[in-house]
């Protein structure tokens, strides 16, 4: 059994545009959902995901921390994408016909970084940061068009996708 890594998309236009909601991994034993509490904590099981499959031994026999449904937006990440360097920032935003997410780098300034290219010339610009490798940085995001069409909730009016 192959283990999927999703986000929980908010579609509520008072959080950030289509900005992740909730981080969760399936467990690669008991295949329940487990909802992870910090990005950090995220990126760091995302990291070592290809090597050491996530597995919750000690909570299998618990109920699932959430149940993967349509009443979410939910989205594939990427196993084995390394963690973000310390200071920056990883956002990935989903574009609005859904078709696929773009990733982005906050720098510890506050800027948004969209290209390799962009991230060289911060780091060339801020000898602070000489010590950080482009390698640290992916903009790898899922695959291109896999968010499908699933269904349109007429009371709620919103629409949601899987891949």
């Amino acid at each position: 059994m192959g283990l999927y890594w999703w986000f929980h998309i908010s579609l509520n236009p008072r959080v950030a545009p289509r900005s992740i909601d909730i981080y969760t991994v399936q467990c690669d034993k008991c295949s329940k959902w487990r909802v992870i509490s910090t990005e950090e904590e995220y990126e760091e099981i995302r990291s070592t995901m290809k090597e050491s499959p996530y597995k919750t031994w000690h909570i299998c026999d618990d109920p699932a921390d959430i149940e993967y449904n349509a009443t979410r937006t939910w989205a594939i990440d990427r196993p084995g994408i390394l963690k973000t360097p310390e200071g920056f920032k990883r956002s990935l935003e989903l574009r609005r016909d859904f078709s696929r997410m773009d990733a982005y780098y906050i720098t510890p300034t506050g800027k948004k970084l969209r290209t390799l290219n962009e991230i060289a010339a911060f780091i060339e610009a801020n000898p602070k940061y000489q010590d950080v490798k482009l390698s640290a940085f992916s903009f790898t995001s899922q695959r291109d068009g896999v968010f499908h069409y699933l269904s349109r909730s007429k009371t709620e009016g919103r629409e949601l996708y899987i891949l």
